[in-house]
């Protein structure tokens, strides 16, 4: 079976800035296939180069079976791309936009028609469809964003950072539709996102990128069967040296322990036989604790084993700075 979207070590560069430092994926068709990673750590670009809006310094690229450097008008036709801005006019009515965007993609008026009402009661807008879409909520605008990639039924679509500022529950919504698109009607779907849950909840296999490597790939479940044991998090108070805490952590048997702010990561053989060792270990050192959690392993835990820290904290110094 060939892939339906296949990188291989694709190399961007914008002046002194590498992107896309030979960037390697392989899409099974008819799946969900998430990109994982903070913003720029080369998501964005590695979509650019397959969606044909850019062409990468070196690496080969294919889409739906197409070239995506010698054959980019066929990747076109093959692909609906979603990306992070709107791609709607604000001021046409929902309907309005997906019967433009069919026929932008070469449907006659009548298929135009018909397909955006389909695409319409499909997302559950069509009580929504005579109106101006400024009017639109973020959910329902999202919504709106997919159909038009959808309009020309591409076997293939991509969704850069899908769900970004949508509330909890437009973004559970959200993930429906996208489910049902890879297991309903075969559509392969690349989506790029920041967000741990989303790439386990949605996508079949996962490749976490950073600084424009894929650094592993895998199912979800997978990636994190190899972390045994697991994940302690320690809360300090407020006067607490982490760097004290650390060592303290270390001496008591914790291995790979990581700091960010106030909090501690530390992994575990057996988290519950370890918190009370761990506790009174802190506490004859005089450590104060103002939390302590255990969890079995996430995905945060994978991106921080292989990268040095974790993509919680990678995006929060994004947004920091």
């Amino acid at each position: 079976m060939h892939a339906a979207i296949q990188a291989e070590a694709l190399v961007k560069r914008y002046g002194d800035v590498t992107a896309l430092d030979g960037l390697t994926v392989d899409v099974p068709p008819g799946t969900v296939f998430g990109l994982l990673g903070p913003n720029g750590a080369g998501k964005s670009t590695a979509v650019k180069v397959l969606t044909t809006l850019t062409r990468p310094d070196s690496g080969t690229a294919t889409v739906a079976g197409h070239d995506a450097l010698a054959e980019p008008a066929l990747v076109r036709r093959s692909i609906g791309v979603v990306t992070q801005r709107a791609g709607t006019d604000p001021q046409a009515t929902g309907r309005e936009n997906l019967v433009l965007a069919g026929r932008l993609q070469g449907l006659s008026g009548t298929e135009a028609r018909s397909r955006a009402d389909a695409l319409l009661a499909r997302f559950g807008l069509s009580d929504a469809a005579g109106r101006v879409v400024r009017t639109y909520s973020g959910g329902m605008a999202r919504k709106l964003d997919v159909a038009m990639g959808l309009v020309h039924h591409p076997p293939v679509l991509f969704l850069d950072e899908p769900t970004t500022g949508l509330d909890p529950a437009a973004r559970a919504g959200m993930w429906t539709e996208i489910a049902t698109l890879a297991r309903d009607e075969g559509t392969t779907v690349l989506l790029t996102t920041h967000y741990l849950e989303e790439a386990d909840q949605l996508a079949e296999r996962v490749a976490i990128v950073d600084r424009g490597r894929v650094v592993a790939t895998g199912t979800p479940d997978a990636l994190k069967s190899d972390l045994r044991g697991d994940t302690v998090v320690v809360g300090l108070g407020p006067d607490d040296d982490p760097a004290r805490a650390t060592s303290v952590l270390r001496d008591a048997g914790a291995g790979e322990v990581t700091t960010e702010g106030r909090a501690l990561r530390a992994r575990v053989d057996d988290g519950a036989q370890a918190v009370p060792a761990l506790l009174a270990a802190l506490e004859r050192n005089g450590v104060g604790v103002s939390a302590i959690t255990v969890a079995r392993p996430s995905l945060d835990d994978v991106y921080l084993r292989l990268t040095g820290r974790t993509l919680v904290g990678a995006v929060e110094a994004e947004v920091a700075a």
